[in-house]
């Protein structure tokens, strides 16, 4: 018999983990075949049926291989929802209780990351200003440098020369939760040297006052987790790198970014024996500066990525201006590890002079990185950035902005139930029909093509990117994926609360269907999942679905 203990330490790590993340490293894959069949409904079609608010229509029967999938055992007590349309007209091609409502996962972020493309544009960029407030004479300013925050995303930490915004398969946000996770080659404080560079350019080579981050944008909300804060550097996170040592005894090699005062970082980590378990445990004190690594990293293991969050993203952001502004050559004579001395900031800024400013790339980027990675953040930020066109610092005023939106959409907002940008709220729910209605939606605009390939595609990149490589449906399924994954104690093992995709399926000829597939209430035959394997492996089915729909005729 197992260890409850231990058990439960294995539900709880990896439930964590797979509701962060699905459809991630995971091969080609093909349905296998179940002993016996789901006592959910038949997903077979009737041809005359149309879309109704539950149960099953369509235009003709599923592929054998999806109804081969829906009969696996780890779906015995499991609910299964799909819609396929076609684009002219909305014509359905499948339905499976299309009008019920699932447990949504990342998915949601079809229609969080909608609200904001629209509401603020897709070439809206965000500029983000440095005001001197105080008296110039010469090359010296007596008084602060302010950096007034504007909510953007990255602010230039991943930018690339072309100006696009760069991102890995597999991004560092996912670190703590999945080994693969990788940095792009970009300087996290991109963003911070510019405007360092640009006040040493504007003359100024003395600061005889303070830096001050203006971070009245907007109020953190605690309700949306990840929390976003109007000034966001590296995804608000230090970025740890082990690298084994030259041999099995040795120190590892470590590499951490971006390094600012305060943060100090150690690591007592060791490598071991070649096929030796890799497990290395990230601890932080004094407010998150003092990071400490321990544990093991096999011989010729892969760099091996963690994360530790930044507590006081203003107060880190405001230290790392100070030390970019002593890079640049302008003299600060505040102590760049102090506090944000937010008292000192002015009512506004009129008559103020900027003395430097950072331009983003435009938003259609920052939603590209959102929907390609499941950037959970970005989702979030979302919310936040709709209350401020509506004139609030509230950032639960950014949902009737969406509302309003999703009105003016056509698409019927009741059938969706959200409380964050992210899809992972426990209230969170979203219709099959609801989904494909955002995702019509996009195809009716002058941003059809751009919406479409800011989503995973198939076999290719972002979270779909190890799936179905070798398959006929490869490069030719654009869809969003979610999950929501908790611990069963009672059965000693996981729970899956929801696996879901949806997007669009090419169809050859300018054709693009929108389509949904998801189950609710799956389950692993275990808790022993360190790997995520079992539950990767219902991801994997869902993706494989989505490839089964895009095949047939």
């Amino acid at each position: 018999m197992s260890s409850p203990i231990h058990s439960a330490s294995r539900r709880r790590g990896a439930a964590a983990a797979c509701a962060a993340l699905l459809f991630v490293a995971l091969g080609p894959g093909t349905a296998a075949g179940a002993p016996s069949p789901s006592p959910s409904p038949s997903p077979s079609s009737n041809p005359s049926a149309s879309a109704s608010p539950s149960g099953v229509g369509g235009q003709g029967p599923l592929d054998p291989r999806i109804t081969e999938i829906m009969a696996k055992p780890e779906y015995r007590h499991a609910q299964w929802g799909l819609l396929q349309t076609e684009p002219d007209g909305g014509r359905v091609v499948h339905s499976l209780f299309p009008g019920q409502f699932f447990i949504p996962g990342s998915t949601a972020k079809l229609i969080s990351v909608s609200g904001p493309w629209q509401t603020l544009g897709a070439d809206h960029r965000f500029v983000t200003p440095l005001y001197a407030v105080g008296e110039r004479k010469g090359g010296t300013l007596t008084g602060d440098l302010d950096l007034v925050a504007q909510g953007d995303l990255t602010m230039g930490g991943r930018t690339r020369p072309d100006g696009t915004v760069a991102y890995t398969d597999l991004d560092h946000t996912y670190a703590n939760d999945f080994p693969g996770a990788t940095l792009t080659p970009e300087n996290p404080l991109a963003g911070i040297d510019r405007l360092a560079r640009q006040t040493r350019d504007s003359g100024i080579t003395r600061l005889d006052g303070d830096v001050i981050v203006d971070s009245r944008l907007f109020q953190p909300d605690p309700v949306l987790d990840p929390t976003p804060t109007p000034l966001i550097i590296n995804d608000n996170l230090i970025d740890l790198l082990t690298t084994p040592g030259d041999r099995p005894g040795a120190d590892a090699r470590l590499d951490w970014r971006p390094k600012v005062a305060p943060y100090q970082v150690s690591s007592t980590v060791k490598t071991v024996e070649a096929g030796k378990p890799t497990a290395i445990t990230v601890t932080a004190t004094d407010g998150g500066t003092r990071i400490r690594l321990s544990g093991t990293i096999a011989a010729g293991a892969e760099p091996l990525l963690r994360t530790s969050p930044i507590a006081d993203p203003a107060a880190f952001g405001r230290t790392a201006l100070i030390e970019a502004l002593r890079r640049a050559g302008v003299q600060v004579t505040a102590d760049p590890s102090g506090p944000n001395p937010v008292a000192r900031l002015p009512r506004d800024y009129a008559g103020r002079p900027r003395v430097a400013a950072y331009t983003s790339p435009p938003y259609a980027q920052y939603a590209k990185l959102i929907l390609k990675v499941s950037h959970n953040l970005g989702a979030n930020l979302g919310i936040c950035l709709m209350a401020v066109t509506a004139g609030s610092n509230q950032c639960e005023a950014g949902f009737p902005v969406l509302a309003d939106f999703l009105d003016r959409a056509g698409v019927d907002r009741r059938q969706a139930q959200l409380m964050d940008g992210r899809g992972g709220n426990p209230a969170d729910r979203a219709t099959p029909e609801v989904l494909v209605q955002m995702l019509a939606y996009w195809q009716r605009t002058p941003d059809a093509r751009l919406f479409r390939e800011a989503l995973p595609l198939l076999g290719v990149d972002g979270l779909l990117a190890d799936n179905c490589r070798t398959c006929p449906a490869r490069g030719k399924v654009f869809a969003k994926t979610g999950a929501a994954v908790g611990g069963d104690a009672l059965n000693d093992r996981l729970a899956v609360g929801a696996i879901t995709i949806a997007g669009y399926l090419d169809k050859g000829g300018g054709r693009f269907d929108t389509f949904y597939a998801g189950v609710n209430g799956a389950s692993t035959p275990t808790a022993d999942t360190a790997d995520t394997a079992d539950i990767l492996t219902i991801a994997n089915d869902l993706a494989m679905i989505a490839a089964y729909l895009q095949e047939s005729p």
